[in-house]
């Protein structure tokens, strides 16, 4: 009988290949000035949509490429190899369309997900606050019925690619009696009157895609704009990040493969004491150590994946939220270690501009904290073993 390999099939093997080369052509020339202009760069973005990998994960019936859950994964990691900043447009693409996916009307779905799908716009979430991060369940952020409108006010915080994303999705009360269930879930687009963007946050790492605040100002949105039905948005928020969790597993991933393989390439021709460095046992042990940790990652992370695909298509998986929160904190934090190890393997040189292993180490740390806290995400996974 044939057993079929535990292991991606050929089209993602393929996949990987096509992703690989658009990355070192369009998108690794670009990652250092991305970071060093902190600039969003719409060229690389123009690069992704043209190859049809910039919202890969959209069905096929609203113009997507309809790329299942692994396939996301391998894009994101690929894109991440060559510049972090990059691979948050697929990754926050998906984070903010997830939501319509789980609970949005058809109608819905149809109207926002076909211009992502053609490159029109870019879709952000919007659920942390400024007094709500870990706890996003006490958001202050208020949506208040008006005839058949919403009109919210509050403030987003840390919203990743915000000002450049046309479309929000965006967690707010409309019933402030009834807790996590008096939360409710809108699209709000860039353009509404009363939306506005706090400055550019200032940060340690994925400086080429921009941070801010996301503020709303009376803004009167159309009811039917709501994502499933009131008071149902905390829930969709979590169902979201038990997919999502998943793709910052895979950005992790694809920063520590980057740093790896610089670092294996470097201490092979680097000299001293008159032979290579990678010569030298101390230096093959780690470089052992960092891709035992990345590959026991990645294989949680693609089992993390094809659970998320099942559940997509409306089969029950009961661990996919340890998996998903065990996939981001495992990659997170090997991602920190190697990268930090692969600037140790270049010395002095691991530590300048010059040598891109700094930038990956600035970049993997925010992989530990974004869409809960490696803390928050052992809570989750404690909580799932003792139910």
């Amino acid at each position: 009988m044939s057993f079929p390999l535990y292991a991606p099939a050929e089209e993602h093997d393929m996949l990987r290949e096509t992703v690989r080369a658009l990355a070192d052509e369009k998108i690794a020339p670009y990652a250092a000035a991305a970071d060093e202009n902190e600039e969003f760069s719409w060229d690389v973005y123009k690069a992704l949509v043209a190859a049809d990998l910039h919202a890969v994960h959209v069905p096929e019936q609203y113009g997507g490429a309809g790329a299942d859950a692994l396939a996301t994964v391998i894009v994101i990691e690929e894109v991440a190899r060559a510049c972090a900043s990059t691979s948050l447009i697929p990754a926050v693409n998906k984070l903010g369309t997830v939501p319509l996916l789980l609970s949005a009307s058809e109608e819905l779905k149809a109207r926002y997900l076909r211009p992502v799908s053609r490159g029109e716009g870019m879709f952000s979430y919007a659920l942390s606050e400024p007094e709500a991060g870990s706890d996003a369940a006490a958001m202050k952020t208020r949506a208040v019925a008006d005839g058949d409108s919403y009109v919210l006010n509050g403030t987003k915080m840390w919203i990743t690619n915000a000002g450049v994303s046309e479309y929000y999705t965006v967690m707010a009360v409309t019933d402030p009696s009834a807790g996590a269930r008096g939360i409710s879930a809108f699209v709000v687009e860039k353009s509404d009157e009363g939306v506005s963007f706090g400055p550019k946050e200032r940060k340690l790492g994925i400086k080429g895609s921009p941070t801010r605040q996301v503020i709303m100002d009376n803004v009167r949105i159309p009811a039917d704009r709501m994502i499933g039905a009131p008071g149902t948005g905390f829930k969709t928020a979590l169902a979201t990040l038990d997919h999502t969790r998943i793709t910052i597993a895979a950005q992790a991933l694809g920063i520590a493969q980057g740093a790896l393989d610089y670092a294996v390439g470097y201490v092979k021709e680097r000299k001293q004491f008159g032979r290579p460095v990678a010569d030298f046992q101390g230096v093959q042990f780690m470089l052992a150590d960092m891709a035992m940790k990345l590959e026991a990652a990645r294989q949680l992370t693609y089992h993390a994946a094809a659970k998320s695909e099942r559940a997509m298509n409306g089969e029950p998986q009961k661990d996919l939220t340890f998996l998903s929160s065990a996939a981001k904190c495992a990659a997170s934090d090997a991602a920190m270690e190697i990268t930090t190890d692969a600037v140790q393997l270049l010395g002095g040189y691991g530590y300048t501009k010059d040598f891109p292993v700094e930038r990956m180490m600035r970049d993997a740390k925010i992989t530990q904290i974004y869409e809960g806290t490696n803390q928050i995400q052992r809570m989750v996974m404690a909580r799932q073993l003792l139910k």
